[in-house]
């Protein structure tokens, strides 16, 4: 390799990594086959310790879609089981992100009261919440009896198999509940020696660190004990030092770490021949400036950027994709030379033609890989808990110019993957064209390829995306200025006792469901007759559209919506109640926006008093998320809210969305639960009494958790 491409060390415990260990053996894993092929294999030889640190995990994945024939279960959960069950001293610790209610959808409902987890006292499972609002551990880490680990983008969780063919067909590629999902690209690596041993010890404090009971102490290295590296995977590089790098947000009086970000930023300054990056997205404002001001020298190297042509699902489409289009279009200006390229790998017969990349993975030269968990976003560099693997050219001569090359190797077999052609054909056509961009150029064909990438800025979702400081976060959310931002302390009620006091009330329905079943209460009142009644509506000619005027009617006389949309739901059930309430109310706030600018903000200052300057100024500004953190926090009547919104010039596009979004999870949740409690009135069996139950602590600990979200500072300073 040309000795013009040596780079000066990079590598700096305390700044851009947290430890640099030796490791005997690394293994780059492509795409989940392969990764979870090793992971159900190393599992297999653990005897005394698992650790499993997690985004996402489903007890249901099956690593092997087309059978183990290892004589264990085939889903996650039970094979970790059998595990547990086939060695006594084996403990298992699985640590799974406390998820947003946002992706409560995408993920198996609910799994730390799932009795699949808790069959086996020595698997541990535990939810993560000890990161600041709006954070997520993120972190993908699995740790076998501290002598090997595999770090990388993947979670153990549905929808993330695949092969490297990315077959549009492939049968296998299943979910849980067998629907087929889009080919998916990501990558992971495994590594042993005491670069794993470390890994353990993060392990552990990840896991001390969210509440659980500390595990036990890594013990001595047996030097007797199985290898449970498996034995079909031939090492990339073996006998080197590895970095660890990560990044930890500041909570709870612990300073941040921010390794991730420096390491790229140091790699960024120091690339002499090119850059290559394979990420999920690409949104982080300090690696845009970064990048921007290398791309402005005059030797500034070929800056290559592998990504999805679009994000997964409309809503990271309308925010993150946006916020991407705007990153690559600062760049494009600041690229003086067309040294920067964004593409998207491109499949034949996918729907969107383009493959869904979901790794986390970058090389500086070759003397630099790096591979984890970290996007190239501002949440990954500054916010979420992030694990990354470093591999640098250091030590002597030979020792460089070995590592040198599986660098190289690692980066030209994910070009070769999405250029459907061999790592050998990339080195050549890189060493040949003597530039990254011109070799992709040459290589480059009909069917599976690169294929260029230029998203552009949408108007209509610049407004969602003008802020990204709660889309793409760079530093964690302080509730009260949050609140304060939007809502102005003044104009705010005490929105934690209203909804205690639902919770109340919720638990006096459910006591009452309780009293029907067991008490004769229900040869007084005959309360199956009252619902029936209501059931009986929804016969009635044009009865939804009766629903749905009822809401437009309530929102101009000041009626509850609450007690409407609990209503829908003993109607018309859960969804389709619902739909109708969410239909009603959006048409009442838009009537009542209507209202509000007709009547103007001096109209509504007589009516109303100086209370709704504030909140009217609030909205204009801040648009969406005012009308989202206004409809979560009910800070005044809704019919209110609606006309101050209509006098305060905030546009009907953000004040629309933002409306839907900030009900939707009231409108979902009130349906549910009045749906449920007429279930267990009509049917008071111990099921639906459950459910019930189960609803209504749900109700009460959204209303205790918005108590200590949002209480003063000085109080939750004084505990």
């Amino acid at each position: 390799m040309p000795a013009e491409t040596l780079s000066p060390l990079i590598l700096s415990p305390g700044r851009n990594c947290w430890r640099i260990e030796h490791t005997r053996r690394f293994k780059l894993l492509i795409d989940g086959d392969a990764y979870f092929t090793a992971v159900r294999a190393a599992i297999r030889q653990a005897r005394h310790s698992i650790f499993i640190l997690g985004w996402d995990i489903d007890s249901r994945t099956r690593l092997a879609p087309a059978g183990a024939d290892d004589g264990y279960p085939e889903p996650l959960g039970d094979f970790l089981h059998a595990m547990a069950e086939a060695h006594e001293g084996l403990n298992i610790h699985v640590l799974n992100w406390d998820f947003a209610m946002l992706y409560a959808l995408e993920r198996e409902w609910l799994p730390v009261y799932k009795l699949g987890w808790h069959k086996q006292r020595r698997l541990a499972f535990r939810m993560d919440a000890r990161h600041p609002v709006g954070a997520s551990h993120h972190q993908k880490v699995v740790v076998i009896d501290d002598t090997l680990a595999f770090v990388g983008g993947m979670d153990l969780t549905r929808c993330r198999w695949d092969t490297p063919d990315h077959a549009c067909d492939n049968p296998l590629r299943r979910d849980p509940d067998g629907v087929a999902y889009a080919p998916f690209h990501d990558v992971h690596a495994m590594l042993d020696g005491d670069a794993a041993r470390a890994l353990g010890e993060l392990a552990r404090q990840r896991w001390e660190r969210s509440g659980a009971v500390p595990a036990a102490c890594a013990p001595a290295v047996d030097e007797d004990a199985g290898d449970p590296w498996p034995p079909d995977c031939a090492p990339d590089l073996s006998d080197f030092n590895i970095a660890i790098a990560r990044t930890e947000p500041a909570f709870a009086g612990a300073a941040g770490i921010y390794e991730i970000r420096q390491l790229y930023l140091d790699a960024i300054a120091s690339a002499r021949r090119h850059l290559f990056f394979e990420n999920q997205y690409f949104t982080s404002n300090v690696l845009c400036n970064a990048l921007a001001a290398r791309l402005a020298d005059d030797d500034a190297p070929d800056v290559a950027v592998i990504s999805p042509r679009t994000q997964s699902g409309w809503l990271e489409q309308a925010t993150m994709g946006n916020l991407r289009a705007r990153v690559h279009q600062r760049l494009k200006s600041a690229d003086r030379g067309g040294r920067y390229r964004l593409y998207c790998p491109q499949i034949p017969g996918l729907k969107e033609a383009c493959l869904n990349v979901h790794s986390k993975v970058f090389a500086m030269d070759d003397s630099l890989f790096c591979v984890g968990s970290a996007n190239m976003s501002n949440r990954s560099m500054n916010f979420d808990t992030e694990c990354n693997l470093v591999i640098e050219a250091q030590g002597g001569p030979a020792q460089q110019t070995r590592i040198r090359q599986a660098v190289a190797d690692m980066r030209n077999r994910l070009l070769g993957e999405h250029l459907a052609t061999t790592p050998q054909a990339v080195a050549d056509a890189i060493e040949r064209q003597r530039g990254l961009h011109a070799a992709i150029s040459a290589l480059q064909r009909d069917g599976r390829t690169l294929a260029a990438l230029d998203p552009v800025v949408l108007p209509e979702l610049e407004a969602l995306t003008s802020d990204n400081a709660v889309f793409d976060p760079e530093r964690p959310i302080d509730a009260d200025q949050l609140v304060e931002q939007f809502v102005p302390s003044h104009a705010r009620r005490p929105i934690p006792r209203r909804l205690i006091g639902l919770g109340m009330l919720a638990i006096l329905l459910v006591m009452l469901a309780l009293a029907w079943r067991f008490t004769p209460l229900r040869e007084w009142v005959n309360l199956t007759s009252l619902i029936a009644f209501a059931r009986n509506l929804k016969e009635l000619p044009f009865a939804p559209l009766i629903v749905i005027g009822g809401f437009v009617a309530a929102g101009m006389l000041m009626i509850p919506v609450t007690l409407l949309i609990a209503v829908s739901g003993i109607v018309y059930g859960a969804v389709y109640g619902a739909l109708y309430a969410m239909i009603g109310a959006m048409l009442s706030a838009a009537l009542g926006f209507g209202l509000g600018a007709w009547l103007g903000r001096e109209a509504l200052h007589q009516v109303l008093g100086h209370r709704i300057n504030a909140l009217s100024k609030r909205l204009a500004q801040r648009g969406i998320m005012a009308m989202v953190v206004v409809r979560l926090l009910p800070v005044a009547p809704f019919t209110i809210v609606n006309m101050v919104a209509g006098a305060s010039h905030i546009g009907l596009r953000d004040y629309l969305i933002g409306t839907f979004f900030g009900l939707l999870p009231g409108i979902l949740l009130t349906a549910t639960f009045s749906h449920n409690l007429a279930e267990a009135v009509r049917h008071p069996d111990l099921k639906t009494i459950a459910v019930l139950v189960l609803l209504t602590a749900l109700l009460i600990g959204v209303a205790l958790g918005l108590q200590r979200l949002f209480k003063p500072r000085k109080d939750a300073d004084a505990q």
